[in-house]
């Protein structure tokens, strides 16, 4: 039963999301979800209109607080690398608040519907504002000299697949976690890199 004050709903999702991680999307039946949140499935549909529904609710809204996220960081006046810390400190956050949701970003976005496109566009929205800042870094002779894409994929691959291990190391200080991962990932790049 619900104790912590969650809609039905908001239980729904929370649920459905946990499931979507563990069996993948495809594999959720409805009958799936309402035997986890014990209800029959019939009665779902008084709070949700379809399992489609929460995978764009999951989805959407992670994609939507990442373009927040780094419209934010873009638009500072920080110096690339701080900028770059700041995404990593983002993907940390992010995912910490949301490691089953992350999952179903990485791994389920292609069974959106309607709103493929529109995450999609988002996707490549914050992709080319990530690629940006590490071009104004090499401009500014802040970041070595390097394929800006390349560089952008190698620390995205890393900040996406962090809901793997983040869930094994719950002891972990988030704050300490973003600066830890924000040294090994960008003093690679930082074209004035420090021994400190």
């Amino acid at each position: 039963m619900n104790t912590t004050g969650q809609t039905r709903k908001e239980e729904i999702i929370i649920t459905a999301t946990k499931l979507f991680k563990e069996k993948g999307y495809s594999a959720v039946t409805m009958r799936d979800l309402a035997k986890a949140v014990n209800i029959r499935a019939a009665s779902l549909y008084n709070h949700i209109d379809s399992k489609q529904d929460i995978l764009k609710t999951i989805i959407i809204s992670l994609a939507e607080e990442f373009t927040r996220g780094m419209e934010t960081i873009k638009s500072s006046e920080a110096v690339t690398i701080d900028k770059l810390r700041a995404i990593v400190a983002l993907h940390v956050n992010i995912t910490i608040q949301n490691t089953y949701g992350m999952a179903s970003l990485n791994n389920d976005w292609m069974h959106l519907e309607d709103q493929l496109e529109h995450y999609l566009a988002l996707r490549k929205t914050y992709e080319q504002d990530f690629i940006e800042i590490i071009q104004s870094g090499i401009d500014a002779q802040e970041i070595r000299n390097a394929n800006p894409e390349i560089i952008m994929f190698s620390i995205l691959t890393t900040l996406r697949s962090l809901y793997l291990w983040l869930p094994k190391k719950e002891d972990l200080n988030r704050q300490e976690l973003a600066k830890n991962l924000g040294d090994v990932l960008i003093n690679g790049i930082n074209h004035h890199r420090t021994t400190d």
